[in-house]
């Protein structure tokens, strides 16, 4: 059983959908208990750091035990943001810390290159390190929508990066845990591939 974290942020219904589609069994919950029992748990999230991490307060005991058990874990989008330290988004906000590292902001100067913010539409993958979630996967094109990034001290976590002004890391792993910035759930048939590598690894 998946269990989707629902903590009031997040475009749960689409990554369920996804999940469906690769016949997973999946729900999406609020309950602690529950979430303990998962055999897998996924951490959607949209909007601001701050306000998803106060929303996150209850659950952070669940979420580090069940990574600390190394049973799958994957974030996305703000899931992967507040898996490091504290993000520029909300100074001050300590984030869950199970990477080491901060979020920041793409820089101004980028809209000088022509570069918007947010990042947002289709972007080609630039596969890193080694990753069993990107098993047959290899440089697709995936949806992001993002004007902060992350920045891992760890560099070896980075699974992918993509193109947008420098190489941005777009996908973390370590172990069972994993995260992406872009939604492999809107990302068609690669995305939906990397829904069913997660599965497997069940």
């Amino acid at each position: 059983m998946i269990t989707i974290i629902d903590y009031g942020s997040g475009n749960l219904k689409s990554i369920k959908n996804g999940f469906l589609k690769v016949g997973a069994d999946v729900s999406i919950s609020s309950d602690v208990d529950e979430m303990k029992d998962a055999e897998a748990l996924v951490l959607p999230g949209v909007g601001a750091f701050g306000n998803a991490m106060a929303q996150l307060k209850e659950y952070q005991e669940v979420i580090h035990s069940h990574i600390n058990d190394k049973k799958p874990f994957l974030g996305v989008c703000l899931g992967l943001q507040v898996l490091f330290e504290k993000s520029q988004e909300s100074p001050g906000v300590e984030g869950l810390s199970v990477f080491e590292g901060d979020v920041l902001h793409f820089p101004d100067s980028m809209k000088s290159q022509g570069l918007k913010i947010p990042h947002m539409g289709w972007n080609k993958l630039q596969m890193e390190n080694p990753c069993p979630l990107f098993e047959g996967v290899g440089p697709e094109y995936m949806y992001f929508v993002h004007s902060y990034y992350v920045n891992p001290s760890e560099r070896d976590i980075i699974a992918a990066t993509v193109d947008y002004g420098f190489d941005v890391p777009a996908a973390v792993c370590r172990g069972n845990t994993f995260a992406t910035q872009f939604h492999p759930e809107k990302s068609g048939e690669p995305g939906l591939k990397i829904l069913q590598n997660f599965v497997e690894l069940i």
